[in-house]
């Protein structure tokens, strides 16, 4: 797996071992990206939760994000978070949370612009998570949401003040991206 665009492109990325998590391929993180530069500024605060090896999130920085939390509870994908961001020298502009989402939903009080939203594939609740995050302090006004989630687990088109705007099929995966207007 490797950085596909920005100042660090083509820098490999570790993945964590085992079949714990399922990297987000290079392919649909260039059209994650491609979808993005249309909606919304990717210069800003990102948060990449379940973020797993953190490829989303240091894609992001590659291609001029300010800053990353990354939130993942599982500590072997903290560790790979934390070397690929020392790897790709970004250690100075982002921060590691080795907690759960639920967890990270209450502490966290910045306003991102992007977060990635890549829970497993057999993670069936993603409507809540959607719903909690609608109504969350962390989105700004016109924060984006995009959402991996597996073909088996459509979303609705409309979460409180989160509105679909674009949606993708890969294979089995989808890209969903949710635009917050208020």
């Amino acid at each position: 797996m490797r950085i596909t665009g920005g100042e660090l492109r083509g820098i490999q990325l570790k993945v964590p071992a085992g079949r714990v998590v399922r990297p987000t391929t290079d392919r649909i993180r260039e059209a994650v990206f491609a979808m993005l530069g249309n909606i919304s500024d990717c210069g800003g605060r990102i948060l990449d939760l379940y973020a797993g090896s953190g490829a989303l999130g240091i894609e992001a920085l590659s291609r001029g994000a300010k800053w990353v939390d990354f939130i993942d509870q599982n500590r072997k994908s903290c560790n790979v978070i934390e070397y690929n961001l020392q790897k790709s020298r970004l250690q100075d502009r982002a921060h590691i949370y080795c907690c759960s989402v639920n967890h990270a939903m209450i502490f966290l009080d910045s306003n991102y612009d992007i977060v990635f939203l890549d829970p497993p594939y057999s993670y069936s609740s993603t409507d809540d998570l959607l719903l909690t995050l609608s109504g969350n302090k962390i989105l700004g006004q016109m924060s984006t949401v995009v959402v991996s989630h597996a073909n088996r687990f459509l979303l609705k088109s409309d979460y409180s003040d989160l509105h679909l705007v674009k949606q993708r099929r890969y294979g089995d995966s989808y890209i969903s991206i949710y635009q917050r207007e208020i």
